[in-house]
Order: C-alpha cells, then structure tokens, then sequence
C-alpha cells in the first residue's frame, strides 16, 4: 500500500448478518501476509453457516479418497472373483464381521441395488456370486471402480451416479436386496433414504445397512481418556471448532453425520420395515474398539 492511501475500508458480511466497517489508517501496512488468514477464516465461515452443497463436496472428496488409494476404494482382486463364482465368498456392511450368508438366500438372479456402495467391493463379489448388480453411488471415480470389474470380468453390473436420498431413477418395486454399507453418515437427512429405499424394494425385499453408534462421534480423545465433547445430533459442520473444521476442507476429507438411532433405525420402522437381524461391530483400528462396537448392521424386510 502506498504512503498517499488515505484509508482502506473492507465490508465484511458475517453470517450473523453484522456488517462490519474496518479503516486502516495510513501508518498500518497491511499486507497479503496479514489479510489471507482473514480470507481463510470467513471462507470457512460461509462453509459453515451459509448452505453448502455437500453432496456435491462429497462427491468430489470420495473421487479424492480413489486418487489416495483409501482402503475403502480399492476394488476386491480377480482371484476373489473367481472364488465368488465357486460359492466362496463373504462382503462387509461393517468394517470387519462378514454379513450372514442367510441376510441373502439364494442369489441366483436377485435384483440387487449397491446403495452408496461403489469401489469395486461388494458389488463385483455379489454379481459374481449370481445376482443383477445396481451400484448407485455419489463419487464418479467410486463407480468407476466397479465398472472396471464388470468389463474386466462381463459381470451384471449397472453403474448409476446419484444422492442416496433420491432413488427417483428407478420405478417402485425394482430390487429383491439393497446393500448400503456404512454410508449414511454421509447424508444430511436418513429419513428420506429410508423412504426411498421402502419404494424401491419388492414386497418382501431385503434392506441391508450399516450404521454407526452416534456416541462414537460426540466423544473426543484427551490423552488418555475420551470426553464428550459433542451434543447430539453430531456434525463436522455444525459441532466442530472453526479451525478444525478449515482442516477437514483443506485435506479434502468428506463430511460426517452422527444421526441418533431413531433416526437410524426407528426411521427404518416408521418407513415401514421390519428389522428381523443385527449385529454390532468394530473398526479395528480405532481406540473406541476397547470400549464399546462403534458400528451397527441391521437386516430389515418390507412387509
């Protein structure tokens, strides 16, 4: 800034609608070094407080998760496959304990909709063990995963990019099983993907989906110990620090929904299923494993 500046005057509209007027008078230098932590700070404000597009964030951190070879993208190998064909074959809803061959019944040409299932993981396995495979999944890279596979392998696999939310594509009645592994915490709003997924089944169909023990995400580890730190419902965008918050955008990692269990699974009773099956389950890498099991699979049919 040149010393014949008068004043310098920035408007800043917070979220909290305040309008603030700052001048700065000649003898202050104010440089790019000073101003970019402002920047930063009020674009993790409108992040925050102003309505943020997170499907579509989470779409492009889950095509950033196959970039970085998470272990929830890397598609099963041909060898599994293969076995899959033979009758050998397990897929997860939880991170560790194989779902109950008996959740399925025979899948010799089952309609089955891999809801927010895309990587390559479950759908190959389960349309190499005979079933009609939909993978409908928010990540273009996620699909592709699974695309790879079905032309690799001439599997029945259909890909289709979409919200969980909204299974608008398909008529009702379409599908005898829908596997959702633990992927609603990514959603906003369950309740709706509940709904959806009660239209789109048969009568009789099979829901299968993982869930997550809200708790699990209000706690915050100190030291040694954990403390709850977060109210219920949790959310990265609401229920986390400014700063902490900054860092989850700039490593692009995606955004997370503790919903309460009656979201979770009152939410499937009131859309009218019946849970028939669960089982609990840990990460098996998380210090919470020691405490309690932070994830939940539930079996539920429409009657």
């Amino acid at each position: 800034m040149s010393d014949s500046a008068k004043t310098l005057s920035l408007n800043i509209f917070l979220p909290t609608t305040n309008l603030i007027n700052i001048a700065v008078a000649p003898t202050i230098v104010l440089t790019f070094r000073y101003l970019f932590p402002i920047l930063v700070q009020l674009t993790t404000l409108a992040f925050k407080y102003l309505k943020m597009d997170v499907v579509k964030y989470n779409s492009t951190a889950w095509d950033g998760y196959v970039d970085k070879r998470d272990k929830w993208t890397i598609p099963v190998s041909d060898h599994q496959i293969a076995d899959a064909r033979k009758g050998a074959w397990n897929v997860v809803l939880t991170p560790l304990k194989p779902v109950p061959h008996e959740w399925f019944g025979d899948l010799t040409g089952k309609k089955i909709l891999g809801l927010a299932s895309g990587g390559g993981q479950q759908g190959p396995i389960l349309a190499a063990a005979g079933a009609h495979v939909t993978i409908f999944d928010n990540s273009a890279k996620q699909l592709q995963q699974d695309k790879t596979l079905s032309d690799r392998h001439s599997l029945e696999i259909e890909t289709i990019q979409g919200d969980m939310r909204n299974l608008s594509v398909f008529d009702n009645a379409s599908f005898d099983i829908i596997f959702n592994p633990c992927s609603i915490l990514f959603a906003e709003n369950v309740i709706p993907i509940w709904r959806e997924c009660y239209r789109v089944l048969k009568p009789g169909g099979i829901l299968m989906t993982g869930l997550i023990n809200p708790i699990s995400l209000q706690l915050e580890k100190s030291q040694s110990a954990f403390k709850l730190e977060y109210k219920q419902p949790y959310s990265d965008q609401s229920s986390l620090p400014t700063e902490k918050f900054q860092t989850l955008l700039n490593e692009n990692e995606p955004l997370i929904f503790g919903h309460s269990l009656t979201d979770q699974i009152g939410g499937q009773l009131k859309a009218g299923f019946a849970v028939t099956d669960m089982f609990e389950d840990v990460s098996g890498d998380d210090p919470l494993d020691d405490f309690f099991p932070s994830f939940i699979a539930t079996r539920s049919v429409k009657f």
